[in-house]
């Protein structure tokens, strides 16, 4: 694509926008226009200074390596990697280790991405499927604060939005470094009335691993849609497939003694293949009654992961590989009207889940540890009443309730069971302004998340035989912040927030599991400082700045860190364009130490990268760019834990630091072509 922003998508966006703003102020629904700007203004429209909108120029100014890291575009947000990158990603924010998706409510196109009662992680978010060059919006949200917002959203709440129409037809060819080749072919044709969108993406990459990732993908997207923004329908079909290998995390103690190498690997049959294949609808009607959005959508995912964090610990013989397959078949649901101020929705969603737990040995199954069939329901209503009190102050009060049903078959029979679980979570933002384009925020409101099912019936641990206590279904989150957004300054858009986050029990990463699990309640306290600064035509600017106190509030002797809990997180981005026929970018990015273990005595390093790309236009409808990652060649880590493991010929386990590396730098070139 072109760094122009198409205008039929931004048309969408900009609708909308402008209907946010409406219904805020209970006015009529206003008709579509076209913006030209590359950051839509928040004034008047945003409930929090947290909340904001990536616009489709943004993103295309943005090098990624992996498609998750689109959603960096979020200030303070930090996506990494430990392991194959077939695997989901892992997540950083606002003094969270989200591990794979944990409490970061992300959907795509209206469909949730987060995957309860996963085999290997509550709130798996798997983004390997996502083409950014369909991506035509993202809108973040953080904190509990959004009454349709629901489960996983208490951090934060990602949604991306692909294009019903593009500009043009797009063709794209990238050659790179460590295998990388990735082709794209995209177009939207009139068709029947309406707009055939069709998309193919074929994709491979090693990284810099002794031995490769060998990550395949192939990825297409089918989409028929008719009408406008306010008024109109799809019906998309998504299909997306892949296999890989895995370099899990490897102890500190191998590198530093020459055992292994930073991109060495001790188990050298991790890794896995997925699927995952959607059919999904969306209606929208504007008049007025008002707005009514409907979609509905049913996908079925697979995965089959294999993985060895602790190599021979428990088996000296075999080694210490499990297998985590899980596939489900989703169905849901979510209806959503607007009128005069007010805003009700359903959310409806069924989980159809099998799923288990095997001891492996060169992904070869030895032993059953468990074996599952889940089917976990849930039903969400909400309701919102925006009010205009006087010209400079406004209140969006809301609350929705949820009612979750688990039913868990598995193949331990004490351990299956039903259970269900209820919440109501109270919303509450009151915004002061606006005042020479600036306003003032207060946010206050509960969420939760949901627990995997199978901790909620659990009675005896299946690989121990201990008695163990079942789990609390749903956990409550309580948020409250304040902040202020201004626009005085000419080209600048800045935010400032503090908040602070409480868990009733926080979802923790067990390393020689591989699995996350309820643990201790939790508070966080920081502050997040956004500027966009966009001083002439050719030049934009993005600085973020956050740090986040995160503290377990129970006592206990081991501690009151939280593992992983990132700190300081910041990020610079420069971007320009129509530099002639030049345009290019720069990324920096820096998330700080973490602490590893709850007494803070063993702490991770802080991780710097410098990714950028540099484009020339050799006609008005070709452009070549040659993008650069970690340019610096840092030797950081994308992820870091502490536990124990056993390499071959230890006579005993050695706590240790575990690590990832971030990849060495590499070159990608792309030729693109528009028709």
């Amino acid at each position: 694509m072109t760094n122009q922003l198409p205008l039929r998508p931004l048309a969408y966006a900009a609708a909308f926008l402008c209907s946010q703003a409406a219904f805020a102020e209970g006015a009529d629904p206003l008709p579509s226009v076209v913006v030209a700007a590359s950051r839509t203004s928040q004034i008047g429209v945003a409930d929090s200074a947290s909340t904001g909108v990536v616009t489709q120029q943004q993103l295309e100014a943005r090098s990624v390596y992996r498609p998750a890291e689109l959603l960096e575009a979020t200030p303070g947000l930090i996506v990494s990697q430990h392991s194959g990158e077939g695997k989901a990603n892992q997540f950083y924010l606002r003094g969270f280790n989200l591990d794979h998706g944990t409490d970061l409510r992300t959907s795509v196109d209206g469909m949730l991405v987060n995957q309860r009662s996963h085999a290997h992680g509550q709130g798996w978010t798997d983004l390997n499927f996502l083409i950014p060059e369909l991506s035509t919006r993202l809108v973040y949200s953080k904190g509990p604060y959004r009454a349709d917002a629901g489960d996983f959203g208490a951090a934060g709440t990602m949604e991306v939005r692909y294009a019903e129409q593009l500009d043009h037809g797009v063709a794209s060819i990238g050659l790179g470094q460590n295998g990388f080749r990735r082709m794209l072919l995209a177009d939207s044709p009139d068709f029947g009335g309406g707009s055939l969108l069709y998309a193919l993406e074929v994709f491979r990459n090693d990284g810099p691993f002794t031995r490769g990732d060998d990550f395949r993908k192939l990825n297409g997207v089918l989409r028929y849609s008719q009408g406008s923004a306010g008024n109109g329908w799809n019906v998309t079909a998504m299909a997306y497939r892949a296999r890989w290998n895995a370099t899990d995390q490897i102890p500190k103690r191998a590198v530093a003694d020459g055992r292994l190498g930073r991109f060495d690997t001790v188990d050298t049959t991790d890794g896995g293949g997925a699927h995952r294949y959607s059919l999904s609808g969306a209606w929208r009607a504007d008049s007025d009654a008002g707005a009514t959005t409907v979609n509905a959508y049913v996908l079925a995912n697979q995965l089959d992961l294999y993985s060895n964090f602790t190599y021979f610990l428990d088996d000296p013989v075999n080694g210490d590989q499990f297998a985590q397959p899980d596939r489900r078949v989703t169905s849901a649901i979510n209806a959503e009207h607007r009128w005069d101020g007010w805003r009700a929705g359903v959310q409806l969603q069924n989980d159809n889940i099998y799923n288990g737990l095997y001891k492996t040995a060169a992904r070869q199954r030895l032993s059953s540890t468990r074996e599952d069939h889940i089917v976990e329901t849930s039903a969400g209503v909400f309701i919102e009443k925006s009010t205009r009190w006087t010209p400079y102050l406004r209140s969006v009060a809301g609350a929705r309730f949820d009612h979750y049903r688990f039913d868990v078959e598995s193949d331990l029979a004490v351990n299956s069971g039903r259970r269900s679980a209820s919440k109501l979570s109270p919303t509450l933002s009151l915004v002061f302004g606006p005042w020479k384009k600036s306003e003032l925020y207060f946010n206050a409101g509960t969420g939760f998340h949901s627990n995997d099912a199978r901790g909620a019936t659990i009675r005896i641990d299946p690989a121990s035989g201990d008695s163990v206590d079942p789990v609390t279904p749903l956990v409550r989150a309580k948020g409250i912040e304040i902040g202020a957004r201004t626009e005085a300054f000419a080209g600048l858009q800045s935010t400032l927030s503090l908040y602070r986050l409480d868990f009733d029990s926080e979802l923790v990463f067990v390393g020689d599991a591989g699995t996350t699990e309820a643990g201790r309640p939790s508070t966080r306290t920081g502050f997040e400082f956004s500027n966009y600064y966009k001083p002439n035509k050719w030049l934009t600017v993005d600085a973020d700045i956050a740090f986040a106190r995160g503290r377990f509030k129970d006592v206990d002797v081991v501690g009151q860190r939280i593992p992983g809990a990132v700190e300081g997180v910041a990020s610079l981005a420069l971007a320009v364009d129509q530099i002639g026929p030049w345009f290019g970018a720069l990324q920096l990015r820096y998330f700080g130490p973490r602490p590893l273990i709850e007494d803070n005595s063993v702490r991770s390093r802080a991780t710097s990268t410098l990714n950028g790309r540099i484009g020339y236009r050799l006609t008005p409808t070709v452009k070549l760019e040659l993008e650069g990652f970690n340019l610096g060649n840092r030797r950081d880590s994308a992820v870091d834990y502490f536990y124990a493991s056993r390499l071959k010929g230890e006579a005993a386990p050695v706590e240790d630091v575990h690590f990832h590396p971030i990849e060495s730098r590499s070159y990608r070139l792309t030729l693109n072509m528009a028709f």
